[in-house]
């Protein structure tokens, strides 16, 4: 496994589709073992091929509502069914230190195949929804800041932030 650089905004990279994973060999199970390490390395709650650099369908989210938290593999995923809606802060490890407020349902359940091919359906609610729908829209080369209502201050962050680790 090897950390793998976070494509920043501004890299054509960020804006393209990306291919169906077709192989599911050792060369797939070798960029999703480095995203893994990539995203735990980094703090965020899910990462896509995209932001690494490699134009597949590869996502992975880290389910927080599981101890210790697990990272779900999604190979081609698919927004399948959505249930609800929430509003709350979101940003982006490929676009650093911007916030905004944008709207996702608050239950998604996703089809997708595993490391092997294998196909299943995963359902997540609030911060995992919220992390499938923005990680699956990097696979259609599309960045969180298309979908925010209004954009964030640093001062407004740092007071959620506050507020956040008081409950």
């Amino acid at each position: 496994m090897a950390l793998r650089n976070i494509v920043k905004k501004g890299d054509d990279v960020l804006l393209k589709n990306c291919r169906e994973v077709k192989d599911f060999n050792p060369r797939l199970h070798k960029l999703i073992d480095d995203m893994r390490e990539t995203l735990l390395d980094s703090g965020g709650v899910g990462l896509a091929a995209p932001q690494v650099g490699v134009l597949r369908r590869v996502v992975l989210v880290l389910d927080t509502k599981v101890e210790p938290n697990e990272i779900i593999e999604l190979i081609n995923p698919e927004i399948i069914e959505t249930e609800g809606e929430q509003e709350g802060p979101e940003g982006c490890l490929s676009v650093p230190g911007v916030w905004g407020i944008v709207k996702r349902p608050m239950r998604v359940k996703v089809r997708a195949q595993n490391r092997f091919g294998e196909t299943f359906e995963v359902e997540g609610e609030e911060l995992t929804a919220r992390a499938f729908c923005h990680e699956i829209d990097h696979l259609s080369g599309v960045l969180f800041e298309t979908h925010v209502s209004r954009f964030l201050s640093q001062e407004e962050m740092e007071a959620l932030y506050a507020e956040n680790e008081e409950e």
